[in-house]
């Protein structure tokens, strides 16, 4: 199991250097969340995928699951949401000032 999500975090980084080097910003954008969702995964699968009982200390449970990487995925979840949000309204007021989303005519001449 460890293995298909370690190949899936893979694919899912892979198409986000995709999208983050092309043009358009909404690629841009998709990119990014693609690339955060690639590290949950890396997190989560770095973490050992356990099956016990849940992390409450009691007699006689030796195996139990290892909170720590739901919680670091969790706030990383909600840090990456801020940014996706921060990142599309940027965008959009990039796209709409300048009515062009390609990052080639947003760069301008070399002399300006």
């Amino acid at each position: 199991m460890e293995i298909i999500i370690s190949i899936l975090a893979g694919i899912l980084v892979a198409t986000a250097v995709y999208n983050l080097l092309q043009k358009q910003l909404l690629r841009i954008v998709i990119g990014t969340v693609l690339l955060s969702h690639g590290a949950h995964l890396l997190i989560l699968t770095m973490g050992k995928l356990k099956r016990g009982q849940p992390p409450i200390l009691q007699d006689g449970i030796s195996k139990y699951t290892d909170p720590l990487p739901q919680a670091l995925i969790l706030t990383s979840i909600v840090i990456s949401f801020g940014i996706t949000s921060l990142l599309l309204v940027l965008a959009y007021r990039t796209a709409t000032e300048n009515e062009t989303d390609n990052m080639e005519e947003l760069r301008g001449k070399t002399n300006e």
